[in-house]
C-alpha cells in the first residue's frame, strides 16, 4: 500500500499559533483514549513531552509542500510497533508500521518463505503472523497479518500518516 505523507498540523497544539516555514517544532505521539494522537508544538511552547507520550522528535516546519516529507525516525516507528503490541484494535496500524520498517530494512523476515513453499499455517487462534527480526533491538516481533480490507479501513491510513509524518531532520 502506498502511503501519501501529509504535513503536520499548521498550528501549535498548546498556543494555537501558526507555524512559520523553516521554524523548528516538536511532535509527540500521545496515547489518548486508547489511541495515538499526534501533537505538534512550537519550540517556545515545548516544555518536554506531555503525559502519556510514546515518542517525540524535533523537526523543521517545511517551506514547501511534501517534497521533503519523510516518516518519523525508525526508532520512533519501533517504539510505536512495541506500544501497539497489546492492542488488537490497532492491529492494522501495527501491521502497516511493521511493513514500513521492513521496507526501510530495519526489520527483516525471521524465516522468509521459499518461493516453492506455501505460507505457514494459521496459529491455534486461526490467525497468521509475520515473525520479524530487528538487529537494532536484538529481538523478534510477531505481527498479526491483516487483510487488505482491514488495512484500508476508514481512518487507518490517515492515522498512520498524521501520527508519523516528520518534516525532515533538524
Amino acid at each position: 500500500m502506498d502511503i501519501t505523507i501529509q504535513r503536520p498540523r499548521a498550528s501549535c497544539a498548546l498556543t494555537g499559533r501558526q507555524f512559520l516555514a523553516g521554524e523548528p517544532f516538536f511532535s509527540a505521539l500521545v496515547r489518548s483514549q486508547g489511541r495515538l494522537e499526534r501533537q505538534d508544538f512550537t519550540a517556545a511552547a515545548w516544555s518536554g513531552p506531555p503525559a502519556q507520550t510514546l515518542a517525540w522528535w524535533r523537526s523543521t516546519y517545511p517551506a514547501t509542500t511534501a517534497a521533503g516529507a519523510a516518516l518519523a525516525p525508525a526508532e520512533v516507528l519501533l517504539d510505536v510497533l512495541e506500544e501497539l503490541e497489546s492492542s488488537e484494535d490497532d492491529a492494522a496500524l501495527r501491521y502497516l508500521v511493521s511493513l514500513e520498517l521492513v521496507r526501510r530494512r530495519v526489520l527483516r523476515f525471521a524465516d522468509p518463505p521459499a518461493a516453492d513453499r506455501s505460507p505457514p499455517p494459521p496459529d491455534a487462534d486461526g490467525q497468521r503472523h509475520l515473525v520479524l527480526a530487528c538487529r537494532r533491538r536484538d529481538r523478534e516481533y510477531r505481527v498479526r497479518e491483516v487483510s487488505t480490507a482491514e488495512a484500508a479501513a476508514a481512518g487507518v491510513e490517515e492515522r498512520l500518516t498524521s501520527l508519523l509524518w516528520s518534516g525532515g531532520a533538524a
